[in-house]
């Protein structure tokens, strides 16, 4: 898969140290010139649905899964690769050095029925809920909560932002 950006979220990581590794796949979802993603109603911006990768599972059966959970949506093809960021951020656990995620990103349909979510806590909490959304729209939100120079923006925010100015620019 392509990558498409590393992301330093702190200055000075030990990236030779301790890391912890955490892959992670996201849905790029398409029905006209609108996305289907998650928009938080705490903070204002919107993530591609997709997340962790438990032990055991493909990129696909997780993709799958995690798209069911945050948008109610069932995935009727996964049709490609669209790309990868890597990030890397200072762990919250002490014995590491530092927190290195892969996050992959796929083209996929869906069956245009959207059935109820299944969300995490912290998802709730988030207000998370799926709207299909312009990626122009999309992109201004995220910027502006960028610009806020609030100090809890979400970790995904500035990565979103750049997979879908991406998306503007190579649209698929």
């Amino acid at each position: 898969m392509r990558l498409l950006k590393e992301i330093y979220r702190k200055d000075n990581l030990n990236l030779s140290g301790r890391t912890i590794y955490r892959e992670a796949v996201r849905g790029i979802i398409r029905k006209g010139n609108k996305l289907l993603m998650v928009y938080s109603s705490k903070d204002g911006d919107y993530k591609f649905p997709g997340g962790g990768v438990n032990t055991g599972e493909t990129y696909e059966e997780a993709l799958m899964r995690e798209i069911r959970e945050e948008c109610g949506a069932m995935v009727t093809c996964i049709r490609s690769e669209f790309g990868m960021v890597i990030e890397y951020a200072k762990p919250k656990e002490p014995e590491y050095d530092v927190f290195k995620m892969a996050s992959r990103y796929y083209l996929c349909d869906i069956d245009p029925v959207l059935r109820d979510q299944i969300l995490d806590d912290y998802e709730e909490k988030l207000g998370f809920k799926p709207v299909w959304i312009d990626i122009d729209s999309a992109i201004e939100a995220n910027k502006k909560l960028i610009e806020s120079e609030r100090h809890d923006i979400p970790g995904w925010t500035r990565r979103e932002l750049f997979v879908l100015e991406l998306l503007k620019k190579e649209p698929v």
